[in-house]
């Protein structure tokens, strides 16, 4: 009896002292999450007055989509054996330098996407992948400051395609004017004086021009998620139906060390490519299109996929 009291008396004494034991750690746990947060609240304090000082600020983000499928006797479909994919990827990038007389802004976006469809039961088809959604996008800005949100600025910007018909057509915008900055991240370009440059093969369609230039640009980055909208417009003096606009917005959701989500969409609105497109196409015996009689059609693309930030 004496021995059982004894073990009793031990367990008793092993289980409160793990208690204390237990209660002592997680008392010091919390002085050093404490110490932790006020530790990361300082680092966070001082990147914010880095990313404050005026200078360079860099950054990139991607999003790549992807899927592959095949099949083998699958009869139900139109073609049992074949093999398809499609492949996208897009890419965001900026330099930007920021001094207290003047700013140097430069950006580019990529979207190129690539589909394939194979026929296993012919050898006539084309087993290749094929450009698809085919963007690409550089601009560089340059402000000399009047004010914190005015400045006297010059505008470069060029548009093309890369996979397919490079150059053909490309845009060549060079123009002045003014840029309002009216919050961090917002940039406002409204420059009266631009010549729209228009490079391709076919000169009965494509046509340069003198016109107004407008840009809307807004890029921000919010803990882990990434976001930019940018929209471009060309107003021509000459013809309206020489003028465009493209707005493209891309959105990143960070998950794990820089891998997350990726979301784009864009929209364009241009005749001249229209009329290209439709002239192209129209068999012989039909009526010849023009700008008169084109059905333009609103384009757009989407991309959706893995996401890494750089």
């Amino acid at each position: 009896m004496k021995k059982v009291i004894l073990a009793a008396v031990a367990m008793f004494a092993m289980t409160y002292t793990n208690a204390q034991t237990i209660e002592v750690l997680k008392a010091e746990q919390s002085v050093k999450k404490d110490s932790v947060a006020a530790i990361q609240a300082r680092v966070d304090a001082l990147q914010g007055q880095i990313d404050a000082f005026p200078g360079w600020k860099k950054g990139a983000f991607g999003t790549i989509g992807a899927n592959l499928s095949g099949s083998s006797n699958w009869y139900a479909q139109g073609i049992p054996n074949n093999s398809s994919g499609n492949i996208g990827i897009t890419l965001n990038a900026f330099a930007n330098l920021d001094r207290e007389k003047f700013f140097w802004r430069n950006s580019g976006n990529i979207n190129a996407q690539w589909v394939k469809v194979d026929n296993k039961d012919i050898d006539t088809d084309n087993e290749d992948f094929n450009g698809t959604t085919d963007i690409f996008n550089i601009s560089s800005l340059y402000g000399y400051k009047l004010s914190d949100k005015f400045a006297i600025s010059a505008l470069g910007e060029y548009r093309t395609s890369i996979i397919n018909n490079f150059n053909d057509p490309g845009y060549l915008d060079f123009g002045v004017g003014a840029t309002w900055t009216p919050i961090t991240d917002l940039v406002v370009v409204i420059h009266p004086l631009n010549y729209n440059f228009v490079f391709a093969e076919n000169d009965a369609v494509y046509e340069s021009s003198l016109g107004a230039k407008i840009v809307v640009d807004y890029t921000k980055q919010l803990g882990a998620v990434n976001f930019k909208t940018n929209f471009s417009t060309f107003q021509s003096y000459s013809n309206g139906d020489l003028s465009n606009w493209t707005w493209v917005n891309s959105f990143g959701y960070t998950l794990w060390k820089g891998i997350g989500l990726g979301f784009e969409f864009g929209l364009r609105n241009n005749k001249q490519e229209g009329l290209a497109n439709a002239l192209a196409q129209v068999p012989a015996a039909l009526p010849t299109p023009s700008f008169d009689n084109l059905d333009n059609k609103l384009q757009s693309y989407w991309l959706f996929g893995l996401n890494y930030s750089l």
